[in-house]
Order: C-alpha cells, then sequence, then structure tokens
C-alpha cells in the first residue's frame, strides 16, 4: 500500500511542479515542450508503478498476478521504450536553449530511464545503508518476477 501510495504521490507531486512551478523559470515555448517531453515518460511510469503496487496486494504472497493484467504489463513494457523514444527525438527536436535547462531536461529524462530499468529490468531500490551491496546482485524487480510466475499458469 505505501509502496503504491507513494509512486502515486510522485506522479502528482511532479505533475503539479511541471504545471506550476516549471513555466516560471522555463519560459520559452521550446523549453517547457522539451522539459514535458522528458516528464512524461517519467509520469507514465510512475503511474504504472503505483497501480502495480496497489493492485498487487491482492496476490503478492497469496497467488499468481492475473493473466490480462500480465499482459497488459508485458504491452506496457514495450509501450514505455517507444515513449522514451519519442520524447528523446523530441527532446532533441526542442532543444533547450541554455545548458542549465538542457541539464534539467536531461536530468528528468534519465530519472525516468531509472524508474523504468527499477520496474522492468533490474532492481535499484533498496534502503540507503544496504545500497551499494544489494545493487551488485542484478535481482529480478519484483513486477517481473510476477509477471513471469503469471506466463507459467
Amino acid at each position: 500500500m505505501s509502496l503504491g501510495a507513494g509512486e502515486l504521490t510522485s506522479v502528482a507531486t511532479f505533475a503539479m511542479l511541471g504545471v506550476w512551478f516549471v513555466p516560471t523559470i522555463l519560459v520559452m515555448g521550446k523549453d517547457l515542450a522539451a522539459f514535458w517531453l522528458a516528464l512524461a515518460p517519467l509520469l507514465f511510469v510512475l503511474l504504472q508503478g503505483g497501480a502495480y503496487w496497489l493492485l498487487a496486494r491482492n496476490w503478492v504472497g497469496a497467488s499468481r498476478m492475473p493473466v490480462g493484467l500480465a499482459r497488459v504489463v508485458g504491452a506496457l513494457k514495450w509501450l514505455n521504450l517507444a515513449v522514451f523514444v519519442g520524447g528523446l527525438v523530441g527532446i532533441v527536436a526542442w532543444w533547450p536553449s541554455s545548458w542549465p535547462i538542457a541539464a534539467l531536461v536531461g536530468f528528468t529524462w534519465v530519472f525516468g530511464v531509472v524508474e523504468y530499468l527499477n520496474y522492468f529490468v533490474v532492481r535499484l531500490s533498496y534502503p540507503a545503508r544496504v545500497w551499494l551491496l544489494e545493487v551488485r546482485h542484478f535481482r529480478t524487480p519484483r513486477l517481473m518476477r510476477d509477471l513471469r510466475q503469471s506466463a507459467r499458469r
């Protein structure tokens, strides 16, 4: 519950920053467009993560991910890649007007990629005190383990 609520709170927070704060510092249209092309994939992945964790409360430890949901998640895994590539193409097309803004846009896009990797490729989130020890194990994210177990039905 807390993981799902946390991810959805992140979506709301980043979206509010993008709507209310960022336009006050990014006054050029292409800068704002580049920022949203970087932020949209991040929001998309965080929204999926929040939904997953809220739904997973129904099966983790008791059963398997429902087959229909597993199919949707499998399709989203690939759709996410298209969204990230599309965002990157748009960022290049509307390249920001200054390096500080380009850094903000780039950091936002890369943060989204890291979230994607954390959910769909390799687990990257661990408590800070054990992060260096645990991340080296290249564990499969819970979402992907659930997806694979569902496919074995």
